[in-house]
């Protein structure tokens, strides 16, 4: 098992980052993960939950998220805090469970990114055709529907009988990457400005529908399991927790910046654990508001936020909804679509991905050739595929990396005891031992179709790893 050396990541951490701007503050870095975190979790996944597995209990499957995140996130927080370097969970497994094992969660983390930026794009469509058909503009279902559709209760696929393409998916994650080739202060300059409007709609959607919940929708909180495993009851409460975990990446897309970040070993864990706090505590109460409004049978939309104000009849609340859901949504797909390029980049200076992974652009002094690539297969993505069929791999993808970031504190903690940690995870190892068993019991609430294809996307890996990433690494051929 080869394991970089620790002295070697602070080498990397010093140099190798010059390629990048350093120009995101702490407040930045906050905002990155809000910008991330708040979005699909709201303003699709929350409907999707309360209509198919948890009903009015979606908010205490947001709780149960919530917490194994807040175990991961302590243990991230910590090792920002110590490897202030780009490739998350990636490089973190890299120093303590070794090369192999790092592959397979960098690996892993393609899925996790790439899949939430098209299943964000999908959530996005949804909000844009809803807004444009308030002015009368309306664009044929066959070009905003994917042509493939995934049946829950069957575990099949099916042809959709009406969508081609879904253009305007496909259009955002054109948009956002070459925003993002462009520049990472632009960038986060452009995601403070949508955060800002988001968080403004979200409170006036709060305040709005607090007046008009009607407890009757809300009877029973937890409704009667179906007789299938995952459908409502407690079972459901659980699945629902592991489909729209996936929401919560925003931190771990945080730690992704660090070589672009002014100070990050004081910054990152300002950013990751601020971020996951503000965005549970609005998660919980947006839940309870929108299930309050309207029965929970009917929101199994890509547009549920703008259902509800559409049932409580304020018709100039409606437009800033949908507009507040846009930018919103926007942001998520920002911050994922520049969390991937970053581990492709890592992994390349490992050598365990071509150097054009790692080429930094001359101007824009971002890795724009990761972008191009990461953009382009995130548009092929969006617009073939629904958001129930996405949003699963990505959750699995989400946990296994969470779980790896847990152990890799244990670790640390036994063969880097004297490391200097401007953030130390309290409570160890219990509370590292609690995220491994709160995210890989998570995991167990998925359905088989995301575990299927996880083992095939894994074994695909594990091919190219032995075939390409194994005769290059770096680290391999210095020994």
């Amino acid at each position: 098992m080869r394991v970089k050396p620790f002295e070697q990541l602070m080498i990397e951490a010093n140099h190798e980052g010059h390629g990048f701007k350093r120009a995101l503050s702490a407040s930045n870095l906050v905002f990155l993960g809000i910008g991330a975190i708040i979005g699909a979790g709201i303003f699709v996944l929350t409907g999707e939950v309360a209509a198919h597995y948890s009903g009015p209990a979606v908010a205490l499957s947001f709780i149960i998220s919530g917490i194994a995140c807040a175990l991961a996130g302590l243990c991230y927080a910590e090792l920002a805090s110590m490897i202030p370097i780009s490739g998350s969970a990636y490089t973190y497994t890299y120093a303590t469970m070794g090369e192999f094992f790092a592959w397979i969660i960098g690996w892993d983390l393609i899925i996790e990114y790439l899949f939430a930026a098209s299943t964000v794009s999908v959530g996005w469509s949804g909000y844009v055709v809803s807004f444009l058909a308030n002015f009368g503009l309306q664009i044929p279902p066959s070009l905003t529907t994917a042509p493939f559709l995934y049946n829950d209760a069957t575990g099949g696929f099916e042809m959709s009988p009406y969508g081609i393409i879904n253009l305007p998916a496909i259009f955002i994650v054109l948009a956002v990457s070459t925003l993002l080739v462009v520049g990472i202060k632009e960038s986060a300059r452009f995601n403070n400005i949508i955060v800002a409007v988001k968080i403004t709609v979200i409170t006036l959607f709060v305040i709005a529908g607090a007046a008009y919940i009607y407890t009757a929708n809300w009877h029973p909180f937890i409704p009667a399991n179906t007789g299938h495993f995952g459908s409502f009851g407690w079972s459901g409460i659980f699945r629902g927790a592991a489909v729209i975990f996936f929401a919560y990446i925003g931190f771990d897309a945080v730690s992704t910046a660090a070589q672009e970040a002014k100070n990050p070993q004081r910054d990152l864990p300002k950013g990751i654990l601020g971020s996951l706090l503000i965005c549970t505590i609005l998660y919980i109460i947006v839940s309870l508001v929108l299930t309050g409004i309207v029965p929970y049978t009917k929101l199994g939309v890509p547009d549920p936020i703008a259902v509800g104000v559409d049932a409580i009849g304020l018709k100039w609340l409606s437009p800033l909804i949908k507009i507040g859901a846009i930018a919103g949504l926007s942001s998520v797909i920002l911050v994922l679509l520049m969390g991937q390029p970053r581990i492709f980049y890592a992994m390349s200076k490992d050598g365990l991905l071509p150097s054009a992974f790692s080429k930094v652009h001359h101007k824009f002094r971002t890795p724009y050739m990761s972008t191009i690539i990461v953009g382009f297969i995130a548009m092929v993505l969006a617009g073939l595929f629904p958001i129930g069929v996405l949003s699963k791999l990505v959750s699995l993808g989400t946990l296994l990396a969470f779980a790896a970031v847990c152990i890799a504190i244990l670790v640390l903690r036994k063969t880097q005891p004297n490391t200097p940690r401007l953030f130390k995870t309290p409570f160890v190892p219990a509370v590292p031992i609690l995220g491994i068993i709160c995210c890989l019991g998570v995991t167990l609430f998925l359905n088989a179709y995301a575990w299927i294809a996880m083992i095939i996307w894994l074994s695909i890996g594990i091919v190219v790893y032995f075939f390409y990433g194994y005769k290059h690494s770096r680290l391999r051929n210095n020994e």
